[in-house]
């Protein structure tokens, strides 16, 4: 692992704790959070659409493909249900209870991401860079809608810089990992691991991030904002 390959890896960080910062310092307004969390969310199934299923068709196993997607959605679902027994044992609390189901849907989109960007980097320099650039404006836009969700939780500074730095050491383990270990890997697991996170990533997206989205009344604006994350995420993954 050379010194480039960790500053490029450490860009998505970086702007992550950005995205994280600006929601904190200056929290968005119910309609500006509806758009943050429309465009990641976008951006987020781009990711999908343009990084992982072209992948999983190249490598073309049927058996692995719906093993990694039904155990992805499966595992979605069990943590959904034991979140939501959660939140419903706080529902006499006068907040709203920390949201662990984006936290744990964003964890993985990490994960993911990272381990994309270190196979990238293992595949070639130059597409390492080019994904390290469309990753990091995926972090700021998460950055964001992370902290904006949070806070409508606690207002607690550790707690949000926690959560924050916990997700960005599983980038940073996912980066590694896809580097120095799924690169060399058998293309049955990679189907699994592809498989399973593009499940995970839907799972986020539909369940998660648009259903927080839509709490506000859905205008032109914000359907818009999802395409557009779709869109620069596409035309930037189109570059690699």
């Amino acid at each position: 692992m050379s010194y480039k390959e960790i500053i490029f890896i450490f860009i998505p960080v970086l702007l992550w704790f950005i995205g994280g910062v600006i929601a904190f310092l200056k929290p968005p307004s119910t309609a500006l959070k509806s758009v943050i969390l429309h465009f990641a969310a976008g951006v987020v199934f781009s990711v999908v659409a343009v990084e992982l299923l072209p992948d999983m068709i190249k490598i073309h196993d049927a058996k692995s493909i719906i093993i990694g997607f039904s155990s992805g959605v499966a595992a979605m679902l069990v943590i959904k249900n034991l979140t939501g027994k959660i939140e419903s044992g706080k529902n006499n609390d006068s907040r709203r209870v920390f949201p662990i189901g984006v936290i744990i849907g964003i964890g993985i989109d990490l994960l993911i991401d990272g381990m994309l960007l270190g196979i990238g980097f293992a595949a070639g320099q130059k597409e390492g860079v080019l994904l390290a650039v469309a990753l990091a404006l995926e972090c700021l836009s998460l950055g964001i809608a992370t902290v904006t969700s949070i806070l409508e939780s606690t207002s607690s500074r550790k707690v949000i810089y926690l959560t924050l730095s916990g997700l960005a050491s599983i980038f940073i383990l996912g980066s590694i990992s896809g580097l120095l270990i799924l690169h060399n890997t058998s293309e049955n697991v990679l189907e699994l691991i592809l498989s399973f996170g593009s499940a995970a990533l839907l799972f986020l997206v539909t369940e998660e991030l648009l259903v927080e989205a839509h709490q506000q009344k859905e205008t032109a604006l914000f359907t818009t904002s999802f395409f557009t994350g779709f869109l620069i995420f596409m035309i930037l993954g189109m570059m690699l």
